[in-house]
């Protein structure tokens, strides 16, 4: 199974135990707190109070973060023990996926429309001519079919239809795009800009997905809340949801099915895909939609999960895998972080720097691997963070750390406290933080990879995939790099570390556990040789000629870059292709 996370909530209620434990077990009154959510509203509660029983609670809630549609969420568990009016125990994993030994994947999902454009970072790069030709490099892995200049005019009009703000700094494999106007750095960031000057590492305009200016009648422009992750109302800022799904719906061409947990791609006696089987979540049946081309984009990893789940006569290894490779090459972006406070900083003057939802400045890949002679094969760049955050629970978390070390308004304190002389502390080093992210390119390998677990299924009764994946040296050796240059950027900004300083070998430099970053690629791959991959260069199936893969799953490695804007890019040149196909009746 996959590991456990425990969590631990308590709450004290000024009422007798058994009034407490009883709420738990009548719907009445489960139903205005069980599953409920800020947005959602509880449509039905059935609760059966015995071990063995079950429970079935439906919210109604936004299709998508802001939006005014709504689908129902089915919750359902088993209780596993009943003890009044002392403990409850019950069961409740809907979707679970496996983990063979050594293995250490995590595998985040955004059941929603618009899934994880909803609440991702807008990080917004193009891969570069290099990231197409890895192997032609530095020996490892798989050049792509295709090559920069076939995705260059798919990238302009991503850039234009979207919108990203950035700057034109002509670094040979960071290309330059149409971007609008940056927002100003911040005072961590143009600290930032004027030491890393010094240690030659390059600080340039972030480039997000964020509108800086109006470039359509149904979007306005960002006016620098700095709330992205909590839904943009006025579609400043890019989720597909909003920015691509509701124009769709509004043509009147599309149908949208929510609600839906796919189950098998359906093919008919001459191999061709003809639709998809889903189950609907609400009533637990089975259903069926049709269609000349079959297109998947459900990420990486469930992509992969629907393809060997696509069991035929004709496809006994899964739809579109003669050749063995579905859920193989399985890789993540790399990630390693490290902070620390500038003293310089303490006690700043109050101004509002709120800007975008993210980073103004980055830092894209600067060294050459071979002509540094590095010891690992694949670059990074460098996310910042830092600044007057709107405060939220947790922030400042172990402040115990600062008032405790340094003095506050020239007095020493001990460290904790509470009351008037905490609030005090908070508000004096509120500001000073600084933080910064590598997110670097591992090397996709064959041995690193998803498969149907036999032996466990989830809710719907679909097989679940079971996770092989590790890390190399490539990675390990990356990250430690991170770590020496983000120790070196500190020391040159006056910031003294406070997190992240003191990782070494014996936790791979704080590298993240694969599939943490949320970048999963590669299971799907593009490629000439139909023996050695599922798709050819349009994304399309070798041996289905009607589908189509369009999210992560098709990309041979994914570069020192975050994935979107190229997935983006992909898409539309595949959907011109079918567009084009279809015209030639060719599929």
């Amino acid at each position: 199974m996959s590991s456990p996370v425990t969590v631990r909530v308590t709450h004290r209620y000024n009422l007798p135990a058994d009034k407490v434990f009883d709420a738990w077990l009548m719907p009445a009154v489960a139903a205005r707190f069980l599953f409920a959510t800020r947005t959602g509203n509880i449509m039905h509660c059935e609760i059966e109070p015995a071990v063995g029983g079950q429970f079935v609670v439906t919210d109604r809630r936004p299709v998508a973060d802001g939006d005014e549609s709504f689908f129902d969420a089915q919750h359902r568990g088993t209780y596993i023990e009943i003890d009044r009016p002392k403990r409850i125990v019950f069961d409740f994993v809907v979707e679970p996926y496996t983990q063979a030994p050594g293995s250490n994947w995590e595998w985040w999902r955004a059941r929603m429309v618009g899934g994880r454009t909803n609440h991702w970072g807008r990080i917004s790069l193009r891969f570069g001519p290099d990231d197409f030709k890895r192997k032609s490099i530095d020996g490892l892995g798989d050049d792509w079919p295709i090559g920069y200049d076939d995705i260059k005019p798919y990238y302009d009009k991503i850039d234009k239809l979207i919108g990203v703000f950035g700057t034109n700094e002509n670094f040979p494999n960071a290309p330059d795009g149409i971007f609008l106007p940056p927002p100003k750095p911040r005072l961590h960031e143009i600290m930032l800009q004027r030491s890393n000057a010094k240690i030659n590492i390059p600080v340039i305009p972030s480039r997000l997905s964020i509108l800086t200016q109006k470039i359509n009648n149904t979007r306005e422009a960002c006016f620098f809340c700095a709330q992205c992750g909590r839904s943009c109302k006025i579609y400043g800022d890019f989720s597909s949801s909003s920015v691509l799904v509701k124009p769709a719906i509004a043509t009147g061409n599309v149908d949208l099915v929510v609600n839906a947990m796919a189950r098998e791609v359906l093919t008919d006696k001459n191999g061709l895909a003809t639709g998809i089987s889903y189950v609907d979540k609400a009533d637990m049946q089975e259903y069926q939609v049709y269609g000349r081309t079959v297109i998947l984009a459900a990420s990486a990893c469930e992509s992969a999960r629907l393809l060997l789940n696509s069991k035929s006569e004709r496809f006994p290894n899964g739809i579109a895998n003669s050749s063995n490779v579905v859920g193989k090459y399985l890789h993540d972006s790399t990630g390693a972080d490290m902070g620390g406070i500038l003293p310089q900083l303490f006690d700043r003057k109050r101004y509002n720097e709120d800007g975008v939802g993210g980073m103004h400045v980055y830092t894209p890949w600067w060294l050459d691997n071979k002509k540094d002679k590095l010891d690992f094969p694949r670059g990074y760049h460098i996310e910042y963070g830092g600044g007057f955050d709107m405060p939220l629970y947790g922030f400042n978390w172990g402040i115990e750390q600062l008032n405790g070390s340094y003095k506050v308004k020239g007095k020493k304190k001990e460290a904790g406290g509470y009351g008037a002389s905490l609030k005090e502390d908070y508000r004096y080093f509120f500001g000073s933080h600084v933080g910064m992210a590598g997110r670097g390119e591992a090397v996709a390998m064959k041995d690193s990879y998803c498969e149907l677990d036999p032996n466990t299924v989830d809710i719907y009764g679909i097989p679940v995939l079971r996770f092989h994946t590790k890390y190399t040296d490539y990675e390990i050796k990356q990250a430690k790099h991170m770590k020496e240059t983000f120790a070196e950027i500190l020391h040159a900004m006056g910031a003294v570390s406070v997190w992240g300083g003191d990782d070494g070998p014996e936790n791979n430099y704080g590298l993240h556990a694969p599939g943490n970053i949320i970048h999963e690629a590669g299971t799907i791959r593009m490629g000439n040789n139909p023996k050695d991959s599922p798709l050819n260069k349009w994304a399309q199936a070798h041996d289905c000629k009607n589908l189509f893969n369009v999210d992560g799953g098709m990309f041979v490695s994914q570069g020192d870059k975050n994935i979107t804007w190229t997935i983006l890019a992909l898409s539309m040149r595949t959907s011109e292709y079918i567009v084009d196909q279809l015209k030639k009746n060719n599929i």
